[in-house]
């Protein structure tokens, strides 16, 4: 089996990718323009990528191609209808990265209300050195203790984070599709989690229903002293309208892991508003994720040439 595998994003820096070459010829590719990718993928029978579409102009130029996998849970960017069409299986990776990108929420929070950011700038420009006293707080402090957490979508990774929420003495409240017979937390509505919540944090897909989730009427809802967390996609917010509410102080704070666009544009609305800290799209990186990731793609590539296909998502 020919084998062509999209390494963007991943890094062949940290991560073994030598077991694929047990199951076929394998090859690479990072960050190339389409007419060469056409020509990489030409003669491949199973291609896995990571942000790279595979439509219907791919798959009309890899004519001996029977198996899609992508390093990633979300695949958006393939053309379900299209493989199926073609008897092509589309294979992803769930529940890889939950541990990693609840982490990293609680780091974009805990950054926030302990004002992270702007004490260790302050102590290197030499404002602790040059302190009357043994320490100083010009940017207060907020304390996560009882206050409410909101988990707008309750997968692995909304559970995880309510796990963590929990842990740090806060009251969770979830809004999910599809309330679970299990959830121990207080289910409620999406204009009630908007206005109860003094940390929102976002953990739906992105689907025509949810984008836009944050906009305008919704930001309207909440507390001034809110907090908005996002580091599921960042379509799920109007950036102008999210801005503007941080700008004029009718929303505290906001912790952002996605936005719209990416890479991130120069214009983006985000990049200089009021007390936002923004990653860029780091939360699923860690080296254990990755490491996860990779093998279980393998795993799934593995099952297909033995006859046993998993983790199909257009079956």
């Amino acid at each position: 089996m020919k084998i062509l595998i999209n390494t963007s994003a991943l890094s062949e820096q940290d991560i073994d990718f030598s077991e694929f070459a047990t199951l076929g010829e394998t090859r690479f590719f990072g960050e190339v323009p389409r007419e060469e990718l056409y020509a990489l993928a030409k003669d491949c029978e199973a291609v896995i990528v990571n942000k790279v579409d595979i439509d219907r102009e791919f798959l009309k130029n890899c004519p001996k191609l029977k198996y899609v996998g992508v390093f990633a849970t979300g695949y958006n960017c393939i053309d379900l209808s299209a493989c199926r069409e073609r008897g092509i299986p589309v294979c992803n990776v769930p529940d890889y990265s939950s541990n990693a990108v609840s982490q990293h929420t609680f780091a974009l929070l805990l950054s926030l209300y302990g004002r992270i950011n702007e004490y260790t700038s302050s102590v290197l420009r030499g404002n602790w050195i040059n302190s009357p006293t043994f320490c100083y707080f010009p940017w207060p402090t907020r304390e996560l203790y009882g206050k409410t957490f909101g988990v707008y979508g309750y997968g692995s990774i909304g559970r995880a984070s309510a796990k963590i929420a929990v842990a740090l003495g806060m009251n969770v409240i979830v809004c999910t599709r599809t309330p679970p017979e299990d959830c121990p937390y207080r289910i409620v509505g999406s204009d009630e989690i908007f206005k109860e919540s003094d940390v929102l944090s976002l953990h739906c897909p992105l689907t025509e229903q949810t984008r836009g989730l944050v906009n305008e009427r919704t930001l309207a809802l909440m507390k001034p002293s809110a907090v908005l967390i996002n580091t599921a996609r960042g379509g799920l917010a109007d950036e102008r309208a999210l801005a503007e509410a941080l700008n004029s102080g009718r929303l505290w704070g906001a912790g952002l892991d996605s936005v719209a666009v990416e890479p991130m544009r120069e214009d983006n609305p985000l990049r200089t508003a009021r007390n936002c800290l923004i990653t860029p799209h780091i939360a699923w990186t860690a080296l254990e994720t990755r490491t996860r990731l990779v093998h279980t793609a393998y795993e799934n590539l593995k099952c297909f040439i033995s006859g046993k296909p998993q983790n199909i998502v257009n079956g």
